[in-house]
């Protein structure tokens, strides 16, 4: 009988011990890395010290896109710096389809203000590195939409650049200009003016607009490109306000036209 006792408090022992054993632990979820590229897939920095004229094949996420006309122009950034995806192999838009370009914008529909907002969405390009007047782009272009987490960067308060060598680094990417005030740009007849449809007054509206700020130390001329923020959006309507004298905080991506020439997508008064 003590020796049955005893078998007893022995199982009893080990199922005890084994009931407080540590459950295992599931893996945990994986991490998403906006940085991380597939294979074979050039890091920002190999991209950008690629020679022009080279083959690239670059990943980044959608943040702007210029309307679609069988085919698209991409603004894409990741973490480490950004891209513009300019044309296709024939000079045309970048070749994605209809299908893959309403992937990669909130709404390919006019009436919503700007046809180019971007989701977000990941895509691959393969194509040339290219320059044209100082902008560093991808031509010859074709696109992959993958399937990915988004990733939406946040305004970069370039301000203090203005005027630097060292703001051609951040070409591309979404930036931010605080405290900037309008001056005038001469119209046809010579006339100050707030804003010109065109670079030269020629056009009307529904025109590119190009507006004239300073940041106290020199003037610089931006645009609202059309095909990104169209006549009717929130930020050509603002644009179209505006007084000599205004100062405003803008954010657009920063193209680049013989120096700085950011294409502008908002825009608030102080």
């Amino acid at each position: 009988m003590k020796k049955l006792l005893t078998v007893l408090f022995a199982v009893c022992m080990i199922l005890s011990l084994a009931g407080c054993a540590k459950k295992e632990e599931p893996a945990p979820a994986e991490v998403f890395d906006p940085s991380a590229k597939s294979e074979g897939v050039m890091t920002y920095a190999e991209y950008a010290a690629a020679a022009l004229g080279d083959e690239v094949v670059v990943e980044g996420f959608v943040q702007a896109a210029q309307s679609y006309w069988n085919g698209a122009k991409l603004y894409l950034q990741d973490p480490d710096g950004a891209y513009f995806v300019y044309c296709d192999g024939k000079g045309e838009d970048v070749d994605i389809s209809e299908d893959d370009f309403a992937k990669v914008v909130v709404s390919t529909d006019y009436s919503d203000g700007w046809v180019g907002q971007g989701t977000g969405a990941k895509v691959q390009v393969k194509g040339v590195k290219s320059e044209w007047s100082g902008e560093v782009e991808i031509a010859d272009a074709t696109v992959t939409v993958l399937d990915s987490e988004t990733w939406l960067a946040e305004a970069e308060d370039v301000t203090a650049l203005l005027g630097k060598d060292e703001l051609a680094d951040k070409m591309n990417r979404f930036v931010k200009f605080s405290n900037m005030t309008v001056e005038a740009s001469k119209d046809a007849d010579g006339n100050d003016v707030a804003f010109l449809y065109n670079w030269d007054g020629s056009g009307t509206p529904g025109s590119d607009l190009y507006f004239n700020v300073s940041d106290g130390n020199a003037t610089y001329n931006f645009v609202v490109e059309s095909y990104l923020c169209y006549d009717g959006s929130e930020v050509y309507d603002a644009v179209e306000a505006l007084n000599i004298g205004d100062v405003v905080d803008l954010t657009g991506y920063l193209y680049w036209y013989n120096g700085a020439n950011p294409h502008i997508t908002g825009i608030s008064k102080k």
